[in-house]
Formats: C-alpha cells, structure tokens, sequence
C-alpha cells in the first residue's frame, strides 16, 4: 500500500516528465506494427475488406454468376457515386481529352469483333458515335438486341442520344456513353483505378451476405423503390413508376451500408477485369479463398454458356467486366441490378447506359 501511494505521489509530481516521455515513445508504436491508413479521399468511402460470397447459385441467377465461392478482398476507397458529367467535363476541359465515341471508328479494330469475312461498311458508317437505346413501337423478340440498340453517328458524352440532345440540366447525372479505355482514362487523371469485380460485388453489397439485392431480398419493400429501373414493359413502354425514364440524378435513391449509391440501376458500371463467362466455373475446383482476384488472364479460350447475358462477340475478343445494371434493366429481361449479375462488353463501346465508378488504394500511416 505505502509503495502504491508513493508511485502515485511520484506521478503526480512529475506529469510534465510523464507528457515528455508520451510523446517521445508514441512513435515507437508502428515499430510493433501499430498504423493507420489515410482518410477516404473527397468523395470516396472506404471499404473495410473482408471475406464474401462472390456470385449466386440460385435459380434466378445466369450461368456465368455459378457457381458461388469465397472470394477476400482488402480494404479500399470506393467513389460514393458513378462519376458525374460534370466531373466528366472538368477531365475534359483539363487534359483536351476525346471519348472512342468521338472519333472516327477503326475499322482494322472493329473488324476483330466482327465473324471473319464481315464487309467494311461504307465510310459513312464508321463515323464518330455509338450506341443509343431507341423504344420499340411494341413488343419484340427479346434475344435479339439490336430491335432497341441502333448505331448513332454524333452521339457521345456530350449528346447521349445523338445530335440534338446536349447533358444541360443533367450535370449531377452519371456520365454516359463512356468506353472502358475513357474509364480508364479518367481513372489515372484523377490518381485513381477502376475497381476490379471482386470489390465492385463486395462494395455493392454493402455488407449484406448472399441476398438478392443490395439492399435485402425484397425488391421494393414497403412499396419503395431502391434504384433506377425500367418499370412497364421492356422494351416498348416505360411508365416512370421509379420516377425517371432514363437516367437519374446520382444519390437519388437510398445509400447501402457502405454509404454507396447507385450500387444496382442507373447505369452499367465498368471494372478493370477480362470477361470471361466461365470465369467462376474456372474457380470453382478450389476450395481456398481466392484472394483479391483479377479476372482471367486472357479471354481466347472461353467456354461459352448458354443463356450468356452479354452481346454476342467473335469467340476470344476482349470484353471487360460491368457490374451493376442499368435503367434499362428489367425483370423480364434481365434483373442485372443484383450484385452477383456480370456481363461483358466490349471496351471500345460507348452506350446510353455505360458508365463508371473510380477506386483507390488505402495509403497506410504510421
């Protein structure tokens, strides 16, 4: 007892030696692996990481979310929102930058995703533009995309549904008809990357195990909508139930438990993967973890699958991977709002529905 009250008197009068040796030992910390890392940059949330339940063995889910396996990713910075056509606009006012929709279409690199033997198409057709999603006057057979999808000369960023439209009025919507190589672009301008599968899944679900949506396994509960969808009838009427019939301000409906927006609906969202339909069923002979995956290597080789939700391309071009869906998705026809949902496309293809969110790296402090 008589030593206690001394250390106590001890300490007691000497606080200022006490502050001084606080301050000289606090570094001595990450020598015993104490650290912190930098707070998420503006506009971004940090992920924590962990381990989930990458694609989806249920019945509603395509062949090329099967099977289901664990998948560990580490932590990262996520864009709360896909980018913006104003954050857009400020890249291309910076660096002079143009879009693949805004210039003349190679038709040596188009020719690869085309069956061998395919025609050049007269000059005309391989002016700058892209792809603009057009209503059908009624309904239509649905496995054939080019009854809705029509090749637009003019269109681009700036007018999204060709000559005439203009994005005044739209500056807080995510930016469209984007190509992966402009994403890609955009990412390195802004000191970030695109985010790979893995996290986009991971991020969208925002912490919710294996459900259907993000957000539960109830689409709209209490009658509410969660996200930007086609309501009506593919793809010849859309009523608006969500409120919007294209695209919608970024932030409209509610956040997931991340803090993300816009994690299914409004628009495609490109990542930094190869596309491969068969990429899970190549996983799926171990049983590990996989750790932080990228995507397969190379698309040659792939194994098609039936009922593959992705255009149709020459067996082994390059498709990069979307995630998210878009306001064109709908129950009918696809429901790719559901984080497990993927598709490729390939990634000189602009399109009314295409855009992007950006990621980073934690940068560790000691």
């Amino acid at each position: 007892m008589d030593l206690f009250s001394g250390a106590i008197r001890w300490m007691k009068t000497n606080v200022p030696l006490l502050r001084i040796l606080a301050l000289l030992l606090f570094p001595l910390g990450t020598v015993f692996g104490a650290e912190s890392r930098s707070p998420p940059p503006p506009g971004m949330v940090l992920i924590p990481g962990g381990e989930f339940m990458m694609g989806s063995n249920a019945e509603f889910a395509f062949a090329n979310e099967k099977p289901a396996h664990r998948v560990s990713v580490a932590p990262f910075f996520l864009d709360v929102h896909p980018v913006t056509n104003a954050e857009f606009a400020k890249f291309v006012a910076a660096t002079g930058y143009k879009t693949v929709a805004e210039r003349s279409v190679d038709w040596e690199e188009l020719k690869k995703q085309l069956p061998p033997g395919t025609p050049k198409p007269p000059d005309d057709a391989l002016q700058p533009g892209a792809l603009v999603f057009r209503a059908t006057p009624g309904p239509v057979d649905l496995r054939d995309m080019s009854q809705w999808w029509e090749w637009t000369p003019g269109a681009s960023w700036k007018h999204p549904e060709g000559p005439g439209s203009s994005i005044a009025g739209r500056e807080n919507h995510p930016v469209v008809q984007v190509a992966w190589e402009d994403a890609q672009a955009y990412a390195k301008w802004a000191g970030k990357r695109l985010p790979t599968e893995a996290e986009w899944e991971f991020a969208a679900r925002g912490g919710l195990e294996g459900r259907r949506y993000a957000w539960g396994d109830e689409e709209n509960p209490g009658g509410k909508f969660f996200l930007n969808r086609w309501t009506g009838s593919f793809p010849y009427r859309n009523d608006s139930s969500d409120g919007f019939a294209g695209t919608s301000p970024v932030g409209t409906f509610p956040a997931n438990g991340y803090g993300l927006f816009d994690r299914g609906g409004n628009v495609w969202n490109w990542c930094s993967d190869l596309y491969r339909a068969d990429t899970f069923a190549a996983r799926a002979g171990d049983q590990k973890v996989c750790c932080d995956p990228k995507g397969p290597l190379t698309a040659s080789g792939e194994k098609p699958m039936p009922g593959d939700p992705s255009p149709p391309t020459v067996p082994g071009a390059e498709r990069r991977v979307m995630k998210g869906g878009s306001f064109l998705c709908h129950p009918s026809y696809c429901e790719s709002y559901r984080p497990s949902a993927r598709r490729g496309t390939p990634p000189d293809t602009g399109s009314s529905h295409a855009g992007f969110r950006c990621a980073r790296d934690p940068v560790s402090k000691p």
